[in-house]
């Protein structure tokens, strides 16, 4: 049973597509459902997490320093199966404690990014878990009809734009591995979301509106500037010791081109997708 504290927030996440205010406003925030370890009852806790640049996530067990592991982490190192929802989808993971030299590279890429986790394990004798959701089973955008579910995600990609780009312009003279992580699950998400509407909503689009057809075809156009854009903001980042201004003028590029092209979709399929 959550707490007042977390059950606001639970409440406010789901109401807002994964957005909330107060402490966690413009934080990366995901809800975890666990089973109890002794009860076998469900368990959903707001949680931090960390990008990790494929088809998986990272949450760190820091309890704020607390000298116990949160109860959320004894569940799942009992029941490794929990279910995540990040404000857009909601699927089921499996989750992997991290060990060793992974976890101890995974946690100091976390304290490079915010010196908070650092604090948090300088105030416990225990070693704070790293564990990574893995994907296992997935399911459509958390919406009650298409066009919602385009803006749903197209509001995530904003979201974590605005948010890459006020994190490289606070960094500090170098690149953080962190944030290199960060941008490329970025490119990675940007590039599925452009490939699956190329393969699936927009062959069914052009067949029952042949209407669309230009609008379909500068989509497309538009997807290969993104995607030519994506393989630029990668060289870079892949440099040694770039300058974070150098990339940040890369996001900048990408950002606006990804910024119109959403909001020419959303103007012209959205009306489409909603019609009866």
């Amino acid at each position: 049973m959550p707490n007042d504290f977390n059950r606001q927030i639970i409440e406010e996440f789901r109401a807002n597509g994964g957005q909330v205010g107060g402490p966690f406003e413009g934080a990366r925030l995901l809800l975890l459902t666990t089973t109890g370890a002794r009860s076998g009852a469900s368990h959903t806790t707001p949680v931090g997490y960390l990008p990790d640049g494929g088809e998986r996530i990272l949450v760190i067990a820091s309890a704020g320093g607390a000298p116990n592991h949160p109860a959320w982490f004894h569940n799942l190192v009992a029941n490794p199966l929990v279910t995540v929802e990040d404000g857009v989808f909601t699927y089921e993971a499996r989750a992997v404690v991290l060990e060793g030299a992974e976890r101890d590279r995974v946690f100091a890429r976390a304290v490079e990014a915010d010196a908070g986790w650092a604090d948090y394990q300088a105030r416990t004798t225990r070693v704070i878990p790293v564990v990574a959701l893995e994907a296992v089973a997935g399911g459509p955008p958390n919406a009650a009809s298409w066009g919602a579910a385009l803006k749903l995600v197209h509001d995530a990609f904003r979201r974590e734009l605005a948010l890459i780009r006020k994190e490289i312009a606070e960094s500090g003279p170098g690149l953080g591995a962190q944030l290199r992580v960060n941008c490329l699950t970025l490119c990675q998400g940007l590039h599925n979301h452009h490939t699956g509407e190329d393969a699936g909503i927009f062959r069914p689009l052009a067949g029952r509106h042949p209407e669309l057809a230009p609008t379909l075809d500068r989509l497309r156009r538009e997807h290969q500037k993104v995607a030519d854009l994506l393989a630029s903001l990668r060289e870079v980042i892949s440099r040694d010791g770039v300058d974070p201004l150098v990339v940040l003028a890369e996001v900048e590029r990408l950002a606006e081109e990804v910024e119109k092209h959403l909001d020419y979709e959303e103007e012209q399929l959205i009306p489409i997708l909603d019609a009866p």
